[in-house]
């Protein structure tokens, strides 16, 4: 995901200021808020995959996160590419979609900031 982030961006021109990894998408919402926080960010793009497991927990858990990403969004005024990889994608369509996805939010970012 990244390598493709990173390439896509530089061939638009976009600098990529800072990177934050965080361990599961719940804790995303939060480093996208403090990310946002800062006046020389101005916009971010968010990746991940929220994987299936036993019980409905992680689809509960895409549609908080999501909703949470774009509050901030919309309460920020800055622009987020966004593409994670929903709960029920099953293990043998992720490499896929990887690149595609990852360059379809940066490419959707670079819309937003035009």
């Amino acid at each position: 995901m990244l390598d493709e982030t990173y390439s896509v961006a530089k061939e638009i021109w976009l600098e990529i200021i800072e990177e934050v990894r965080v361990p599961w998408s719940m804790e995303k919402p939060l480093a996208l808020k403090r990310l946002f926080e800062k006046k020389e960010i101005e916009w971010v793009v968010v990746l991940g995959i929220i994987e299936n497991w036993e019980t409905q927990h992680w689809l509960v858990m895409g549609h908080t996160v999501y909703q949470a990403l774009i509050n901030l969004q919309l309460d920020y005024n800055k622009p987020i590419g966004l593409w994670i990889l929903w709960p029920g994608i099953l293990p043998n369509q992720i490499e896929s979609r990887i690149r595609p996805y990852s360059k379809a939010a940066v490419l959707a970012l670079h819309e937003m900031l035009k």
